[in-house]
């Protein structure tokens, strides 16, 4: 499952790519407000996405985060692999490490034909979906919960 800390950043990135451009940077504050997400916390998450091209950050009174990119540009599983890394798509659902299939008995994995093939489809998904796909979706569902 993904993290809390990666869960956090893709809706924030969700929520930045809703901003209108006109307002140019959003404060960590105003983000963590409208999210309900600790301040502390989203910050470091945010940070890591600015390092990672993802997100642009500036510091002052007038600072904040805003898109790098168009959001129909930023895919799922680059906030996936900034956040989790590569090891989520490789990481053992029972031991620590990479997941030895059936191959190496010492790290014998009883679910690794079954998790390795959901595991594989939710790579598509992430690879296939962007943060403008999911902007529609949010969007949608909130005029059907209007």
């Amino acid at each position: 499952m993904l993290s809390n800390s990666c869960r956090y950043g893709i809706r924030a990135v969700i929520y930045l790519a809703t901003q209108p451009k006109s307002a140019g940077k959003t404060g960590i504050k105003q983000i963590s407000k409208d999210l309900k997400l600790p301040t502390p916390f989203l910050a470091k998450i945010l940070q890591d996405l600015a390092k990672q091209k993802i997100l642009v950050s500036s510091k002052g009174p007038h600072g904040g985060f805003s898109l790098m990119k168009d959001p129909k540009k930023i895919k799922v599983i680059d906030i996936v692999r900034a956040i989790d890394g590569e090891q989520f798509f490789t990481s053992c659902i029972i031991h620590n490490g990479p997941c030895g299939g059936k191959r190496h008995r010492r790290n014998y994995c009883a679910l690794h034909d079954e998790y390795d093939k959901v595991r594989h489809e939710l790579k598509q998904v992430f690879r296939k979906k962007t943060i403008y796909d999911l902007v529609l979706t949010s969007e949608s569902s909130k005029l059907i919960t209007i």
